[in-house]
C-alpha cells in the first residue's frame, strides 16, 4: 500500500538527487529514507530510483509516481484543511427537518444564535411531520430531525440520541363568542356536541383518542396541517380546536380565545440524530443551540 510518507520522501530524493540530501530536507536520518524507499518499492512491485554515480536517478515508474504525487499530496493537504476547519466549526452543514410549529418557535432563535457564534456553518430546513421526519433521519436525508410524541410509545426512538427540549401543553381553541370563551378552565367532555377543527395526522389521532377516552366521537369537520389556518376557521366561528401551545406563540388568534383544558394532555418535543452524527461537531452546535432556545 502507497502512504503518503512515502510519497514525500520519494518526492524530496527526485527534487535532491541523494538520500542524504533528502534526509537533510526532510529532517530524519539518511538510513530512514534508505528504508522508507525499499518500502515503498516493495509496494509498488517496482524499482522506483536507480544510482549513477553519485546521484539517484529515478526510474520509469519513478517518473510516474512523482507525477502523481504532487496531485495526491495536494489532495490530502485540501481535506486534512477542510476536516479541520469542520471540526473547529469554521464550516460545516447541517440538514434539519422540523415540524412546522417548531420551525416558527425554536428554530429561528436557535439558527440565529448558531450563526453568530460559528457563521462559518450552514444550516438547511425542510418541513416534515413525524413520523415522516425520523424516517428522513434514518434514511440519511437529514441530519438532525425536530419530532414530537404524546405519551410513552415504547422503543421507537431507541436507536437514535434522543435530545429533550421542551414539554408542550395542549390548549383549547374556541370562538370569541363561545359559551365557553370566558372559562378559566374546560373539560373535553364540555366540548363533545361541538364541530372540530383538527391538525396535523398524529395530532389528529391524539384528540380521537382523548375525546374517546372521555366517552365520545368527535365530529371532525374540517382537518388541516396548517395550524393558521385551524384558528382561523375558530376565529370565523366554524368549530373547535385543541392546538398545542408551540403553535400558538407565532399567530395572533384573530376572532379566537384560547381555554386550558382538562384533563392535561401534553407532547414531548425532542431533538433527534444518529449516534455518529452527534459527534460531528456542526451538529452537536445545532443541537446544543436547540436546547438553550428551548425555555425562551
Amino acid at each position: 500500500m502507497i502512504e503518503a510518507r512515502h510519497l514525500r520522501v520519494l518526492r524530496a530524493v527526485a527534487a535532491t538527487g541523494s538520500f542524504s540530501a533528502a534526509a537533510r530536507k526532510l529532517g530524519c536520518t539518511q538510513p530512514a529514507v534508505s528504508q522508507q524507499m525499499k518500502v515503498l518499492e516493495t509496494s509498488t512491485g517496482t524499482p522506483l530510483l536507480i544510482r549513477t554515480g553519485r546521484e539517484m536517478r529515478l526510474t520509469q515508474a519513478g517518473e510516474a509516481l512523482v507525477r502523481h504525487a504532487g496531485g495526491i499530496l495536494a489532495g490530502l493537504t485540501a481535506a486534512e484543511e477542510e476536516i479541520a476547519a469542520i471540526a473547529g466549526l469554521r464550516a460545516g452543514r447541517v440538514r434539519l427537518v422540523s415540524f412546522p410549529s417548531g420551525s416558527s418557535t425554536l428554530v429561528p432563535t436557535a439558527l440565529a444564535a448558531l450563526r453568530a457564534a460559528h457563521p462559518g456553518t450552514r444550516v438547511s430546513l425542510v418541513e416534515a411531520e413525524p413520523p415522516r421526519s425520523v424516517e428522513m433521519l434514518r434514511e440519511g436525508d437529514c441530519d438532525v430531525a425536530l419530532a414530537f410524541r404524546y405519551g410513552a410509545t415504547g422503543a421507537e426512538w431507541d436507536d437514535l440520541v434522543v435530545r429533550p427540549l421542551l414539554t408542550d401543553r395542549l390548549v383549547g381553541l374556541v370562538p370569541e363568542g363561545h359559551r365557553l370563551a370566558g372559562a378559566d378552565t374546560v373539560t373535553i367532555g364540555d366540548l363533545a356536541d361541538e364541530s372540530w377543527i383538527a391538525g396535523c395526522p398524529r395530532c389528529r389521532r391524539q384528540l380521537v383518542e382523548v375525546c374517546e377516552e372521555a366517552g365520545f366521537t368527535p365530529r371532525i369537520d374540517f382537518a388541516t396541517d396548517d395550524y393558521p389556518a385551524v384558528i382561523g376557521l375558530v376565529g370565523a366561528g366554524l368549530g373547535v380546536a385543541v392546538l398545542p401551545a408551540l403553535a400558538m406563540e407565532s399567530v395572533l388568534p384573530k376572532g379566537a380565545r384560547t381555554v386550558t383544558v382538562e384533563p392535561s394532555v401534553e407532547r414531548e418535543i425532542v431533538a433527534l440524530t444518529l449516534p455518529d452524527l452527534a459527534q460531528v461537531p456542526a451538529v452537536a452546535a445545532t443541537l446544543d443551540q436547540l436546547t438553550l432556545a428551548a425555555p425562551r
